[in-house]
């Protein structure tokens, strides 16, 4: 049997013709991890702001065979009707779709002066008793509501939700995604966020494929990462960076964003025709880096369809009594 040929990267054949050096790829520095289906990666189209815009993105996924394992939201439970919750939960269960969404309040949206300073102040996370028992009220009840993943974006409320976990008050397979506005950026605090219960964490669109390697030597959580970034996490494009990327941060949920397009949360009707847009387009570029790694063979890895859950963890020990 022929063993498989190694994927091609951007522009070798080309730049071989002409005798120009291509930096080789070291084994040394791949992810020994896997998701526990098996797979290298998964993917994701963010910004999904309520059932209209979910139904595009379902449309347009199925129009162009982009494969969709994970669907998430940014403004929040708060923002969206019971009646709008279920009818994303059942249109992504119809298709096995994972849905994740953000839970309730954040600093950046507080009455806190300090988040407009220049120092950006506490930033999103939640400030007070209040804000806590808000993100935990938005987590009680979106589970009850049969959503299984819920988006965090501040330590304290992903320790609390994890004892809630734990101590049986939300569903043991609910899944903690860790938002890119508080992504870890070395590997100490991914490890860290990870013992908190976290479950996937999105990182800067900015890390290096070597700073992806250096999170996977201590930690096989799962990673999301942007590999078209929006404005305010930077706009960073990254398209032929994506087989290396997964290569590096196995197992990866490849998150289709979209730069040059204004923000839209927290999302209401007053945006809807940019929201339905711009929730078109981000499947149109997972089309466009599903068809750059087929290009380069680099297509295979991808976990079967509808697979969510992201295997055993390492997490600190919950005190006795929670």
């Amino acid at each position: 049997m022929t063993a498989p040929s190694a994927p091609r990267r951007p522009g070798a054949d080309a730049l071989a013709r002409i005798g120009h050096p291509v930096p080789p790829a070291h084994s040394a520095d791949a992810s020994p991890h896997a998701f526990p289906d098996g797979g290298t990666w998964r993917t994701e189209i963010p910004s999904v702001e309520g059932p209209e815009a979910l139904a595009v993105v379902l449309k347009e996924s199925a129009r162009l065979d982009v494969p969709v394992h994970r669907i998430s939201q940014g403004s929040g439970v708060w923002m969206l009707r019971d009646e709008e919750i279920t009818e994303m939960v059942e249109s992504c269960a119809e298709r096995d779709i994972e849905l994740c969404l953000f839970t309730g309040p954040r600093g950046t949206w507080d009455i806190g002066g300090s988040t407009r300073t220049d120092s950006g102040g506490g930033g999103l996370r939640a400030r007070g008793h209040d804000a806590l028992a808000g993100c935990v009220e938005d987590a009680v009840r979106a589970t009850e509501l049969g959503v299984t993943c819920l988006l965090v974006a501040d330590e304290g409320v992903l320790w609390t939700l994890h004892r809630l976990r734990a101590a049986g008050v939300l569903p043991a397979g609910t899944t903690f995604k860790l938002s890119a506005l508080t992504g870890p950026v070395n590997p100490a605090s991914y490890a860290v966020y990870e013992r908190l219960g976290a479950d996937s964490l999105n990182v800067p669109s900015d890390l290096t494929p070597a700073h992806l390697t250096e999170i996977r030597r201590v930690s096989r959580a799962p990673m999301d990462m942007y590999v078209e970034a929006p404005d305010d996490l930077g706009g960073y494009v990254r398209m032929y960076e994506v087989a290396e990327l997964i290569r590096r941060g196995a197992p990866l949920y490849v998150k289709f964003g979209l730069a040059k397009a204004t923000g839209i949360y927290p999302y209401g009707a007053h945006l809807r025709e940019h929201a339905l847009a711009t929730a078109r387009e981000r499947v149109r570029r997972g089309r466009l880096a599903l068809d750059l790694l087929a290009r380069h063979g680099a297509d295979g890895g991808m976990s079967p369809l509808g697979s969510r859950l992201p295997g055993e963890l390492c997490r600190f020990p919950v005190p006795e009594g929670d």
